[in-house]
């Protein structure tokens, strides 16, 4: 969901030329839940084709910023990688009814746009 609206909010500003999303997980499922599917829909964002992925340790190293939903990065991370980590601690909408599902989704879409608001901020845009 945050890799999803991460895009979104990226070509809404006209960013993709200042930020990059990559998206995986340490343990990632073998497919994007149903409810989660269907409560992305709600909103227009079709993630039925997508499939969840590993993040490589050399991945996290080239980013400069790694956003955890409920974990730390840390446990893949190089000992050498610099980049910031914020854990958003948020719940894991796997089997959970969609009613709570759509709370996590607008939870998630709101720290997008605010993260979105921030990083725009302090980088500057190209002349």
């Amino acid at each position: 969901m945050a890799a999803a609206f991460a895009e979104r909010e990226r070509d809404r500003r006209d960013a993709g030329d200042r930020i990059e999303v990559i998206t995986g997980g340490t343990r990632p499922a073998d497919h994007v839940h149903d409810v989660v599917v269907e409560a992305m829909g709600e909103l227009d964002v079709d993630l039925g084709d997508r499939t969840p992925r590993e993040v490589t340790p050399e991945e996290l190293q080239a980013v400069d910023l790694v956003v955890t939903m409920g974990c730390s990065a840390s446990d893949v991370c190089p000992a050498t990688w610099n980049g910031e980590n914020r854990d958003w601690g948020l719940d894991d909408p796997h089997e959970r009814p969609i009613e709570e599902v759509r709370e996590i989704r607008d939870e998630i879409e709101e720290r997008v746009v605010a993260l979105f608001d921030e990083l725009l901020s302090e980088t500057p845009s190209a002349e």
